[in-house]
């Protein structure tokens, strides 16, 4: 029986004017039973989003059709990153490809031990298996910018390059049954060509690190923080609301902040300063992947509200 707070919430994201619906997890029910209920929702859905966690101790989302699942990032342990999918009712082994990012470990930490342990194939660019000290082919298949990687017959990732540190980082857009999904963390600015894609997505998941003020009046030294806040750093709150005002659309449904410090930003902090700049154009949902994932779910596709009432 699903209870009358989550069905609530679930109406609200499931209706005829989106083509949304988010499931909410909470530790206070039992996780399987209360996914079995919200799955009723759910008409002809074409992806499903879940993020797995996200900050500086770890990164990691997964992207599902109706045949093939992917993983995003897989930094946290191996021991971690399987007790949060079960939390998902994810099988491990039901991974069928991993997509990583950059090296950094906080996006990286268990993805070559997962591959192998899960039978699911591993995937970066030359760079990142370089640094790492995975070998090509055998160990992962590489990939070159703004490649279109074909993992099914109706579902692709490609690589696009963004700017961060020493690293070789890309984000990730994901495009299957006629939507598009984009992932993007550690980044120190938007590039022209990253807007182009992000403005064709019914899905953003980006990160909003930090929030200026509580940076520069932090303990951190001025090193570390003209590094974070300069190009090669993370977006800010304010720089992540100007991204998206400038990409959200109608056909933006939902959108996740990302990879927010705990030191130098808030969930409610990042929440507003988005939420200015874009509400007044966006209609979507919006929420938040903490380090306690997961915590949600979202769909895309057509949802079928007569299921729901």
């Amino acid at each position: 029986m699903v209870l009358p707070g989550l069905l609530i919430t679930m109406m609200e994201h499931c209706s005829y004017r989106v083509n949304i619906c988010v499931r909410i997890l909470s530790a206070k029910y039992q996780t399987t039973d209360v996914f079995i209920d919200l799955l009723a929702c759910r008409g002809n859905v074409t992806l499903e989003i879940i993020h797995l966690g996200s900050g500086s101790g770890g990164n990691s989302a997964v992207y599902k059709n109706e045949d093939t699942t992917i993983m995003i990032d897989c930094g946290f342990s191996i021991k971690q990153a399987e007790k949060r999918l079960s939390m998902a009712d994810i099988a491990p082994d039901r991974i069928d490809h991993i997509f990583v990012t950059h090296h950094h470990a906080d996006h990286s930490r268990s993805a070559l031990k997962a591959s192998k342990k899960w039978g699911a194939e591993l995937h970066c660019n030359l760079e990142t298996a370089i640094r790492l000290g995975w070998q090509p082919i055998n160990e992962a298949r590489t990939f070159a910018d703004l490649d279109r990687i074909e993992v099914d017959h109706n579902l692709s990732v490609m690589p696009v390059p963004v700017p961060h540190d020493d690293a070789d980082n890309v984000g990730f857009i994901i495009s299957t049954g006629g939507e598009r999904a984009a992932y993007v963390t550690d980044l120190g600015e938007g590039t022209d060509e990253l807007r182009r894609h992000l403005s064709t997505c019914s899905h953003i998941s980006i990160e909003s690190n930090y929030d200026h003020e509580k940076l520069m009046n932090g303990p951190y030294p001025d090193s570390i923080k003209r590094r974070i806040s300069g190009r090669g750093g993370h977006l800010s709150n304010v720089q992540t609301a100007e991204l998206l005002k400038d990409v959200v659309s109608n056909g933006t449904k939902s959108i996740v902040l990302c990879h927010l410090s705990e030191r130098n930003n808030a969930p409610h902090i990042a929440e507003s300063e988005v939420l200015l700049k874009i509400d007044d154009r966006f209609n979507g949902d919006l929420s938040i992947s903490t380090k306690n994932g997961p915590e949600f779910v979202h769909y895309l596709g057509e949802i079928s509200p007569n299921r729901i009432l």
